[in-house]
């Protein structure tokens, strides 16, 4: 397979040449200021083709980072992220943060997925009985966001897909995680365009539409995996996301519930769910004493990025704690993202500083 290799330092400068010349305006014949250029946290981690939704782990004593691939296919941009219309997976790679980041090339395409039609949204990846894991949603033939897992014997791929998605997934963004006992769990959901709202005691309803604002926001998901991590191990359940007063949030404070981007990390003995707040562009966190909740509410660790969606993961490697998230510097278009990472830091509390990405 041919690789790509890019270098982290050597993008400010690419990434500059890069920017969409819609995001400044040129100064006017009669000397009207420009617009300061946005001074960015950091730079995106490859700039030839267009990366989102990363979940980045180590396998190996390698950072690997799954991603979707954002491309330009002219599909008509919606509510529903009709203009998602992602078709096939490229897996980045690096040694350290900072280093050499390698394109693995296609990883998995929508052709080869039997069950899929269109979409292929955000993944995640697990390593587990000798195996590497790709999970990630997609439309089925009937219009219907379930998830797929397919297998390889090498982190980057490629993936072969299974023939069937999960029994019983639904939704989009999935998370899996891996607990100290060895246990793995799927956390996934995403209202609007991830058709969360459509789904009540996990039966599916298609004329089921948004919560109105007094009504209970809608929760995250999570399924234990079954130790062949290709089915649930029981029900899935929903994730219960509480103030710091114990109350359950409604639609209405959506600046807070849930709306997509599930995920999960471990920070001193507690399970740490952050999320995005969608159509208010946070990140935010919750902290919570089980894998499966319930979780409080903490605070925010990304402020809105540059771009409509906002999703993230949260990984330790060489001592330190990074957030990798997305933005749009290179195209100025929501639907054409980039991938970027920058250190994450605790307080002696357990909080998580909240980070602003731009200037």
């Amino acid at each position: 397979m041919k690789h790509r290799s890019f270098y982290f330092a050597g993008l400010l400068a690419m990434s500059a040449a890069c920017n969409n010349s819609g995001q400044t305006k040129e100064a006017a014949a009669d000397s009207t200021p420009v617009k300061p250029e946005k001074t960015y946290l950091s730079q995106p981690l490859v700039s030839h083709i267009y990366t989102a939704d990363p979940s980045a782990h180590v396998f190996s004593n390698r950072l690997y980072i799954y991603n979707s691939h954002d491309t330009a296919t002219g599909t008509k941009e919606d509510d529903l992220g009709s203009h998602f219309d992602m078709r096939d997976y490229h897996i980045l790679s690096m040694d350290t943060v900072g280093g050499q980041v390698t394109d693995h090339g296609v990883a998995l395409d929508i052709k080869n997925v039997p069950w899929a039609g269109r979409q292929l949204w955000a993944p995640d990846a697990a390593f587990a009985n000798n195996t590497y894991y790709l999970y990630f949603p997609a439309k089925d033939k009937q219009g219907i966001f379930r998830i797929g897992v397919a297998t390889s014997s090498k982190p980057e791929g490629p993936f072969t897909p299974e023939k069937e998605p999960i029994k019983g997934s639904y939704s989009i963004d999935p998370c899996i995680f891996g607990d100290d006992d060895g246990s793995f769990y799927l956390y996934f959901g995403g209202i609007w365009g991830g058709q969360l709202q459509r789904w009540n005691n996990n039966t599916y309803d298609s004329t089921a539409g948004n919560r109105q604002p007094e009504e209970p926001a809608i929760l995250p998901r999570v399924a234990k995996m079954n130790a062949g991590m290709k089915s649930f191990d029981g029900p899935v359940k929903e994730l219960q996301l509480v103030d710091e007063k114990g109350n359950p949030y409604k639609e209405k404070n959506n600046d807070h519930r849930f709306f997509e981007g599930p995920w999960m990390h471990k920070y001193k003995g507690k399970y740490y769910f952050s999320y995005s707040t969608g159509d208010t562009h946070n990140i935010c966190y919750a902290i919570g004493d089980s894998p499966y909740g319930p979780f409080t509410y903490k605070g925010v660790i990304l402020e809105p990025v540059e771009g409509w969606t906002s999703h993230h993961s949260i990984l330790e490697t060489g001592g330190k704690w990074y957030l990798f998230y997305h933005d749009v510097q290179l195209s100025g278009k929501t639907h054409l993202r980039n991938v970027k990472v920058t250190e994450l830091h605790y307080n002696d509390d357990g909080s998580i500083q909240t980070i602003k990405s731009t200037k």
